[in-house]
């Protein structure tokens, strides 16, 4: 059968049965398996082993420290490469639930989208990707490439526990490329091949004065107040020209190749559209940097909540005795988390030492792809012969997700390719999915597989 044709077969498969990959996909979100309250992880665990060795794959449930790990394979294609297909079966808690419309593990239908949560993030997404392949299995036996199919259990804690699993097993994950299949498409609705994920890393500051609260007549003025005392610390790390000010956070960071630069120059952009999605009078200091050089190639510093003292209705004079501030800081490459963690410790020490740096987790690091890589075509030709259209080329994701520990610690390109609608509201009520993504994602995911399969074995 021609290359064309044979691709043309699993697209006519994928379109008669629809209904009933739909019908599978509700069936799936019906199992909450929420990895922060370890809700359902098990059981869905034992639910893809089960499925994924129904459609013909060699299937495993591996643990880890956590929760544990999916891998699934068929490699039955000598000289072909071998693609690793990353997902995360684990799913965000649904609070607040007064504010879904219908209950987030009851998915339902409404004007075009399905809403449940997980369903974007990341189960249709993994799911279409599983479909893809099910769907060249029953056209043709066999598949156009080698695949490994991971599905983790603890991307929505930070995947405290993938490198340690990716840097065990290395010889369970032996492929050529991996491709995440996760996060929304570009704001414009075009597909989307994006070549990088923001690390980060996560702190608070606690600062504690007098042993109680105290009234702000009798004390003010004399006993230091801890939110101030936070409020000048937090001044020290960033100015109001948007500059991060912490002593060689810069340091590490590499500059964008002239693949990248000319990447963002072809990214469409509608900055007075995205002012009133958000109704924003103006964007964040520096107003000079350009709205992608931001999202690719800076890193972050944001404080995430401040919290202390008084907060409710009407008046209470009081000073508090302690205060609390939230931190992240998105990384690009080639920074470190360790590193610029020691840099802020080092930062508050020098500037506020009786403020409490407090670090629990390590972060996670960012990852990086070239542009320039021989794998770029074939993906881009998976999406035009899916979706019609050309997909959107990003240097680096604007979100964090785990792909270091492919090119970090197995050494290969990593590349994403988000299947969800710009408005899925992932991590929110009411997530959702299009029938439209959903579908499309299907044909790509099973495009993708035959573009590799037109490849021969890299050297």
């Amino acid at each position: 059968m021609a290359s064309s044709d044979a691709l043309a077969a699993v697209f006519d498969h994928i379109e008669t049965n629809r209904s009933a990959f739909l019908d599978r996909l509700i069936a799936y979100l019906r199992h909450p398996s929420i990895s922060a309250e370890n809700i359902g992880i098990a059981e869905v665990g034992v639910l893809l082993v089960d499925m994924l060795t129904e459609i013909g794959l060699e299937t495993s449930l591996i643990p880890t420290e956590g929760h544990p790990v999916v891998v699934a394979r068929w490699e039955k294609a000598p000289g072909k490469p071998t693609v690793l297909l990353y997902g995360h079966y684990d799913v965000q808690p649904p609070d607040p639930l007064d504010k879904w419309v219908s209950p987030p593990f009851e998915p339902t239908i409404r004007d075009g989208r399905l809403y449940a949560r997980g369903v974007g993030d990341n189960k249709g997404q993994h799911f279409a990707q599983i479909l893809a392949i099910e769907s060249h299995l029953k056209v043709h036996g066999e598949l156009p490439c080698n695949v490994i199919l991971v599905l983790e259990g603890e991307e929505e804690i930070g995947s405290p526990n993938i490198a340690g699993f990716v840097r065990a097993n290395p010889h369970l994950l032996k492929a050529d490329l991996a491709v995440t299949a996760d996060g929304p498409r570009h704001a414009s609705g075009a597909p989307t091949i994006k070549f990088g994920s923001r690390g980060v890393v996560s702190f608070d500051l606690r600062c504690r004065h007098a042993s109680r609260d105290v009234h702000s007549g009798n004390f003010g003025g004399i006993v230091p107040n801890p939110i101030w005392t936070l409020v000048h610390l937090l001044a020290t790390m960033k100015n109001p020209k948007g500059e991060i000010t912490i002593d060689g956070l810069h340091d590490a960071v590499e500059l964008p190749t002239l693949e990248d630069i000319e990447a963002i120059k072809r990214l469409p952009l509608d900055i007075d559209a995205f002012k009133q999605g958000l109704d924003l009078k103006r964007l964040d200091a520096p107003l000079d940097r350009p709205f992608y050089d931001r999202l690719c190639f800076q890193p972050t510093l944001t404080i995430n909540g401040f919290h202390g003292g008084y907060g409710g209705p009407g008046t209470k004079t009081v000073l508090p005795n302690e205060a609390l501030v939230k931190c992240d800081i998105r990384l690009v490459e080639a920074q470190d988390p360790e590193d610029i963690l020691r840099k802020v410790r080092a930062h508050v020490e020098k500037h506020a030492p009786e403020v409490e740096f407090i670090c629990e987790e390590k972060g996670m690091q960012p990852s990086k792809t070239s542009i320039a890589s021989p794998y770029t075509a074939p993906l881009r030709r998976a999406f035009v012969a899916a979706q019609g259209e050309e997909p959107l080329l990003i240097p680096a994701g604007f979100g964090s997700l785990p792909n270091y520990v492919f090119t970090k610690i197995l050494g290969i390109p990593a590349f994403v390719t988000p299947y969800a609608n710009h408005d899925e509201a992932n991590h929110a009520p009411n997530e959702n999915m299009t029938l439209d993504c959903f579908y499309s994602g299907l044909r790509t995911g099973a495009a993708l597989l035959h573009e590799l399969g037109q490849l021969g074995k890299p050297a």
